[in-house]
């Protein structure tokens, strides 16, 4: 089973214009509304990939019964920590040239009892999984402490990924239980503190992270495909060439493939090629969507991997 723990769950709001006017009138040719949230997204992406994951996190009351209906309709589990409030709406404005606007809110705050009990689920539920998956931001009212607190909960030998902010990955990362991180590009400068003009510059700069215990180091890169690397060997995977419809969710899409790809303990090149398939397959989805398992399985046949030095 994979778990995975969503502390921030977010209301994506896709909107689309003919083009965005900064000071101006705007008017909407489309929009829409997606019940999220990174790690809610990555065990989704797991379900539909036909793997068994199961979900906890922070919940507002808000918006709970919309929540726990989209993953009912996906077969994830869930035992979520109820906190009042409502849960915050992430605005994605979307022009023709399919520039991307996106504008996050915080959403509620959360107590510390609420965050003890959190942890307490996390103990709870890792007893039965074989990978868990820690991703996204935090809701006002939690440090970047509940990182190490969460990675901490872990139960050992459950292999744990991270996909969060510079901050919140440190703290995790100052556990010395964190198996996999995925940045992208500019997070990967930002941890390096390096500007990166290649993917050898990338493998090279990965390496900060192994100092703290890590196995794999996944970095994304867009349109251009992945870099996954152990510090001993490196690979890169170029993207299928396809059309655009939203980038948002490629990235939570590429950690459930990967996730699935650990547990079955495949090697660095199916682990690659697994994530960069789900990645490209949803940005072809238009909105906040995730991939369809049959996009996956389209783009998962035309891409490669190949090994670097």
């Amino acid at each position: 089973m994979i778990l995975t723990v969503c502390p921030n769950p977010s209301i994506d709001c896709t909107i689309e214009l003919d083009n965005l006017s900064v000071g101006m009138l705007n008017r909407v040719s489309n929009k829409v509304e997606t019940y999220s949230g990174k790690a809610l997204n990555v065990a989704i992406g797991v379900a539909r990939l036909k793997g068994e994951s199961f979900s906890t996190g922070f919940m507002f009351e808000d918006h709970k019964r919309i929540f726990e209906h989209v993953l009912d309709k996906e077969g994830v589990r869930y035992d979520f920590v109820s906190s009042p409030g409502a849960t915050r709406v992430n605005y994605k404005i979307i022009d023709k040239k399919a520039m991307l606007t996106e504008i996050n809110d915080r959403g509620g705050e959360v107590s510390r009892e609420k965050t003890d009990a959190l942890v307490q689920k996390i103990e709870k539920f890792s007893k039965k999984a074989s990978v868990a998956a820690i991703c996204g931001s935090l809701p006002k009212g939690v440090s970047p402490e509940f990182y190490a607190r969460a990675a901490e909960a872990v139960k050992d030998g459950v292999k744990l990924i991270i996909d969060a902010e510079k901050e919140n990955t440190l703290a995790a990362l100052s556990t010395g239980k964190v198996y996999m991180v995925k940045p992208n590009l500019k997070e990967l400068e930002n941890f390096s503190g390096e500007s990166l003009k290649d993917k050898r510059d990338m493998a090279r700069a990965a390496k900060k992270y192994f100092e703290y215990g890590v196995k794999y180091v996944l970095v994304s890169l867009g349109s251009e495909g992945a870099v996954l690397t152990d510090g001993k060997e490196n690979f890169f995977c170029k993207s299928a060439n396809v059309a655009v419809n939203s980038t948002v969710g490629a990235g939570d899409s590429m950690v459930a493939a990967a996730s699935l790809a650990i547990e079955q303990d495949k090697g660095m090149e199916e682990l690659l090629l697994t994530s960069v398939a789900a990645g490209t397959a949803a940005v072809v989805t238009s909105g906040t969507n995730l991939f369809y398992k049959d996009k996956y399985d389209e783009v998962y046949s035309k891409i490669f991997v190949e090994k670097f030095v």
